[in-house]
């Protein structure tokens, strides 16, 4: 098949989205099938692109109608109106992936919102998780999505000489304070696990400034963005903590976690328990003594933590990359069987 793929973000971007649309990609190509991404990602300055695929960045409206009219299938790892409406004009079997909920932020539904939701009654559509599936008008399968699993479980046996890791956008929604409290209260019971921030963003500042504030400056390490041996640095960790204000819509996080050998701690609502399975420890959002206690159960439990990651190889098995891809390529060739 002739398979365009349409994801608005993409590599060199990092994020959840784009790691799927890359594995996607990726995998279809793997399968022999001719693979073509559009993106409005712009290409990095630092290096250039390598792929065994086609990459349109940013293509103009005439390089949209060509693509898509040479296309067998135009599928849409979540859902943007610049590329699906121009493309649903040329009646091509659409599909659609839904990564996120279809309100905003306040849960308010706003007229682009109400767009899209009529839109999805001419295309096939899949959900990442159940919650997702649940709040789309339309019916949907359902399919997790795939995550890094070499970058990560290569490293699973490395020794956990670090006890606590977050990896992850450094915003609001992601809760990085609630684990600093949670810090402070086990800091207050006697106990000082190591904390790991991977990853950057607009709250960095406040978190350190934070840090300093609640005493944890011996406890805490910021690192910042790592291209290079993610994996590594966080199989070097016992817990991977997932302490989301929102409700995540799933949690490729949680599955990287996992692989490299980590038991997790993750906040409950939305689709990001689906994510944890029976591997981790489930907190309510926003609670900072919940995650507290959620901490101390796996720092002072190691059979516990040894029996939740027991569980983790079954589990991780449903969102390996190529377990994932054979089941968008089947729903791709037999919709109406689904």
């Amino acid at each position: 098949m002739k398979i365009l793929v349409s994801s608005h973000s993409f590599h060199p971007a990092i994020g959840g989205l784009e790691t799927a649309s890359r594995l996607f990609a990726e995998e279809f190509a793997k399968a022999g099938h001719d693979v073509t991404v559009i993106t409005q990602t712009p290409p990095s300055v630092t290096q250039s692109d390598v792929y065994a695929y086609k990459v349109v960045r940013q293509p103009s409206n005439s390089q949209l109608t060509a693509l898509g009219r040479g296309t067998d299938i135009h599928f849409q790892n979540n859902i943007s109106l610049k590329t699906l409406l121009p493309l649903l004009l040329l009646r091509k079997p659409t599909f659609i992936t839904h990564q996120t909920w279809l309100h905003q932020s306040d849960g308010r539904v706003a007229p682009q919102d109400r767009l899209k939701r009529i839109l999805l009654r001419f295309a096939h559509n899949i959900s990442i998780s159940k919650a997702i599936a649940d709040s789309i008008p339309v019916r949907s399968i359902l399919i997790g999505n795939p995550y890094e699993s070499h970058a990560f479980a290569q490293y699973r046996e490395t020794p956990k000489t670090k006890d606590i890791v977050f990896m992850g956008r450094l915003v609001s929604d992601k809760g990085g304070d609630l684990i600093l409290q949670a810090l402070s209260l086990l800091k207050n019971e006697g106990l000082t696990p190591t904390l790991t921030f991977i990853g950057d963003g607009t709250q960095r500042q406040n978190l350190e400034a934070l840090t300093v504030q609640l005493g944890l400056t011996n406890q805490v390490t910021f690192l910042g963005n790592l291209t290079h041996e993610r994996g590594l640095e966080v199989a070097r960790h016992k817990i991977m903590v997932i302490p989301s204000r929102w409700a995540e819509p799933f949690g490729i996080v949680a599955l990287e976690g996992l692989a490299a050998g980590c038991v997790l701690a993750a906040s409950n609502l939305g689709g990001l328990p689906e994510a944890v399975g029976p591997c981790g420890e489930l907190f309510p959002n926003g609670d900072a003594p919940a995650l507290a206690a959620a901490l101390k159960r796996l720092l002072t439990d190691e059979s516990l933590r040894t029996k939740l990651l027991a569980q983790s190889t079954a589990h991780l098995e449903n969102f390996n990359p190529t377990v994932v891809a054979k089941q968008y390529l089947n729903f791709f060739q037999n919709p109406k069987n689904r």
